[in-house]
Formats: C-alpha cells, structure tokens, sequence
C-alpha cells in the first residue's frame, strides 16, 4: 500500500532531575552542597533517506519519544544526557504542525531537522548555595522535552509530471525513456503509486519524471485514485499531458484533455497554469482525420506544444524529452516550500495552561509546561518580545498567582532558568 500522508506525535525527552547531595569525605566537616544537575533530553530530529519512497512506515507507529536525561548524582557529577531520536523520511516530505497547519520544514535537502528540541537538565543543589543559605536541600527538576503533534506529507520531487486519464500509456512512456520499471497493463489503475525516472537526454542532461496515477472525471473531489496523488504535481515545473488520441476506449480525446485540466483546477488552481506539452500517444491506432482534429485543437486553439508518439515502439519520444528538457532551462527549480512562523497564539491556543508555583528562599519557581515553546522562540534580550511574554504571563494568571503566594517587589521569579526580578 502506497502512503504518502500521515498524522503522528513527537515528545522530546525531559531532562534529568538535579541532584540533592551533600560532600562526604572524611576529616571533612560540612562538606557542603555537591549535588549535580541532570542531563540534557533527547532531541527528536528528521533526517533524509533515499531508500524510502513511502510514509508506510507512519501507519503502524503513530507516537515517537526520545528518551530522558539521567539525573544528576553526588560529587557534582552531570548526569547523561540522552541519545537523540532520529526519523526517517523520504525526500520530499513536508512536516505540518496539526493545530496551526504550519509548515515546520521541507525535508527536500540534506539537512536534518529538529523538531522537537529536549529539555535542559535540572540544577542540582550546589548552584543554590549562597552565604545566608549555605545547606539548600532542594533542587530544580529538568525542563519538559516540547510535544508535537504533526502531519508528514510525501510530495515528490519531480522536474516533470505525466497527466493523464487512465490507460493512455503514461507507465508506457517513463518505462521506455527512463530506467523506471512499472507495472504496465491493459486495464484501468495499473499505477497504484507514483513512480519516478531519470530521463538522460545527453551526457550532463537529465531530469527526474513522475508517472502520477490516472486522473477520472471527479479526481479533484476524490474520486477515483487522482485526488490522492495530485498533491505529488505540485512541485513539478512542467507536465507532460498525455492524451490517447485514437480514442481507443470510446473516449474523445479532446474532452479528456479537458476533463483532466478541469480536475487540476478543482483541485489546486495553480497547477493549471504550470508549463504543459501535449503528447498524442498511441498515434498508430489512430486515423488521419483524428490525428489532424486533435493536433488542430492543442496548437491552434490552445497555443500548447504538441507531440505524436507511440511509447512502446519509441517513435516521437526522442523529439519529445529533447523538447522538454529544453523548456526546463528556462524554467525556475524545483519549487521548495518555506517553513512558517508559528505564533505564540497559536502555540498556547490548543495547551492547558495549567502550571504550579514553588517558593525557596527568595525565588519563586514556576513550572509550566505550556510555556516550554514559547520560551524556546522568545528572544529574551529583545524587549518586545520581553514585553509580549510578559502579557502571556499575565493572561495565563501566573502573575496573579504569584502575588497571591506573597511575591515582593525585587523577589526572583524562576521559569526553567529563565530568571527576573518581581516588578509590581
């Protein structure tokens, strides 16, 4: 089973707890605090494969969690931080958050991705000595690993993509000018997934064409197979729309021409003004008087380029790649899509805000696991953006709650080591 979309969660690792430990050696008195901080969690990080064609694997597993930090331990020593927690993908895949529909990344490149970043590991008691409190028996535990919840999509990344009803010969062609070997047959949907190949035209010339499924009348509202494969034309530069121009199957072919770019429209009205060429297949089948009606109607009606072939024999496709991979000069590169800001609304619009507050000494320690994000995309040295987290606090209630543990003007205010002083 061809998959090419998606839903899963992600849970980066938390980081250890720090430690509360005292120094014990002998003929040391009051050794004082050593207790260590914990580890760093894993993060979650997406990585290319090209052995990969499908998100078959994403059926079956729908939650991935790395692991936590270790907790710190006596003598000052830092516990382990934890292993990073790589997925694989196929090239072209798009990561969305759920909530906003964002885009997160285009995995298209060789860079790997972290999308979920692990917590930083805890404080352990040293860090908590001062002269009026010289044995804190108390520690910080780690930060939460952020949550995700996400969609992965597989557009393929593919210079030219081959439109057409079922059964006109697109497997036929890709078969016959590229290394691919599809499935080929005389019945309806041979092409259950879409299939790539490496066109050579000469020695530093090539590009990569799909064979996308048969689209049928209703493919952009889902019928049939198209409506789940059109998204794989949408990075493409150009199509080559083929057309069985004998009408071998009853059909007219210039109301399948039609049909088929009424579809793409339905579905995504960019994809209709994408660069096509017209390629005539099974020209042998057809007469005079048809080859004339259809060649008439793509050049002089529609002003597109127009080729016969007959794909299992070779003849016209020579002339048909050497023209396509000439309008792919002049064409800009495969289309990439940009990762998209997420705002801190749309962060907090889905978390409970719950959060607790703790006070040792002089500082108020908040834990609040919604505000993991949000503290991981504010610039804390820009003051807007200072200001903005400021009004998150207040409308979250957690300055509210803060006055109402007793909080004073100049006290400490904690958040995962993010630390301010109290201002009424």
């Amino acid at each position: 089973m061809f998959v090419d979309i998606a839903k899963i969660s992600i849970q980066a690792g938390n980081g250890g707890n720090g430690a509360v430990a005292f120094h014990r050696e002998k003929y040391v008195a009051s050794g004082g605090p050593d207790g260590g901080d914990g580890g760093k969690g894993g993060d979650i990080i997406f990585v290319i494969d090209d052995n990969l064609s499908t998100l078959a694997d994403f059926r079956y597993k729908r939650k991935y969690k790395a692991e936590n930090g270790a907790n710190g331990s006596g003598n000052r020593r830092t516990g382990k931080s934890a292993p990073n927690l790589i997925i694989k993908v196929p090239r072209g895949t798009i990561i969305r958050e759920i909530n906003s529909g964002k885009i997160l990344s285009d995995m298209s490149s060789d860079e790997p991705f972290i999308a979920a970043k692990g917590g930083k590991g805890g404080w352990g008691n040293q860090h908590f000595a001062t002269s009026t409190r010289q044995t804190p028996r108390f520690a910080k535990d780690g930060k939460p690993g952020e949550h995700w919840d996400i969609s992965l999509e597989l557009k393929l990344l593919a210079d030219v993509g081959l439109l057409g009803f079922p059964s006109v010969g697109k497997s036929s062609l890709i078969s016959v000018v590229s290394e691919a070997k599809p499935k080929i047959g005389d019945y309806h949907f041979t092409t259950l997934k879409p299939n790539l190949g490496v066109v050579r035209v000469a020695d530093e010339v090539s590009f990569v064409m799909a064979d996308i499924p048969g689209l049928i009348e209703g493919a952009g509202d889902g019928a049939g197979l198209g409506h789940e494969f059109l998204r794989h034309v949408e990075r493409c530069r150009l199509l080559i729309h083929i057309v069985d121009v004998a009408g071998s199957e009853g059909r007219d072919p210039i109301e399948d021409f039609n049909t088929i770019n009424a579809e793409l429209i339905k579905f995504n009205p960019q994809l209709a003004e994408l660069p096509q060429i017209v390629a005539g297949n099974k020209m042998d089948l057809a007469s005079d008087e048809q080859l004339e009606r259809f060649r008439r109607f793509i050049e002089e009606e529609k002003g597109l380029p127009y080729f016969e072939i007959c794909a299992p024999i070779l003849e016209g496709t020579k002339e048909l790649m050497n023209y396509t991979a000439q309008r792919l000069s002049e064409l800009p590169p495969v289309k990439h899509y940009e990762a998209e800001i997420i705002t801190t609304e749309e962060l907090l619009e889905k978390d409970t805000q719950a959060f607790t507050i703790t006070k040792e000494g002089e500082t108020f320690y908040v834990d609040a696991p919604f505000l993991i994000k949000v503290l991981n995309r504010v610039d804390m040295e820009d003051y807007e953006s200072l200001q903005y987290f400021q009004s998150v606090l207040i409308k979250s209630g957690i300055i509210d709650a803060l006055r109402e543990r007793g909080i004073q003007e100049g006290d400490t205010v904690n958040i995962y080591d993010f630390e301010f002083e109290f201002v009424n």
